[in-house]
């Protein structure tokens, strides 16, 4: 699948907002802990998804009803499911100037994804920080996709190939809008 920008400069894809708060002491504060033992690009970049992906459980499978989405409250409350998981990523990867843009898969509901370009690659390289639990393996890779969920094209589940800058709005507004987890599946958007 060939992935898109939706927006073509690069500088899109580091720039700082109301959710992916990067500049966020906290933010900044788990960055730099984990760039002195990971000092280049692509050794940070696999610290951060895999500090991400097992250091932050996600919601529904630590049965947690807390609703996070901007970056930093999901470091600092350490808690989030798939869309607030990928907040937090790109930042942690925005932090340190590695473009990292927010995508999307069509299940049942949206699933929601980053996209890395680490230095010297040409190619986009998505990545899943959901949380790995049985049945579910995903792993930092930039030559083959090794995400929670392949989809299949027979049951109308499908990738999106954009490259978003920032959340997609529906996904934002079902975060916002949710008063806990129970309620947040009751709205979940179901495509984009």
């Amino acid at each position: 699948m060939e992935l898109i920008q939706e927006v073509p400069e690069l500088s899109a894809y580091l720039a700082a907002d109301e959710v992916i708060d990067h500049h966020h002491p906290r933010v900044r504060q788990i960055a730099d802990g984990l760039a002195s033992d990971h000092p280049d690009a692509y050794s940070y970049a696999k610290a951060a998804f895999e500090f991400v992906r097992d250091a932050i459980p996600h919601s529904a499978d630590a049965d947690d009803p807390r609703v996070t989405w901007r970056a930093s409250d999901v470091l600092e409350q350490r808690t989030g499911i798939c869309y607030a998981k990928a907040h937090a990523l790109t930042a942690l990867l925005r932090a340190r100037s590695i473009p990292t843009a927010l995508c999307y898969q069509r299940f049942e509901e949206v699933h929601g994804l980053i996209a890395v370009r680490l230095p010297g690659r040409e190619k986009w390289a998505r990545q899943d920080p959901r949380g790995n639990k049985p049945g579910v393996d995903a792993q930092f890779s930039l030559d083959e996709e090794r995400l929670a969920f392949p989809v299949r094209p027979e049951c109308n589940e499908l990738d999106y190939p954009v490259l978003y800058a920032a959340p997609h709005p529906v996904v934002l507004k079902a975060l916002r809008a949710a008063t806990d987890r129970a309620h947040l599946w009751k709205i979940l958007p179901a495509e984009l």
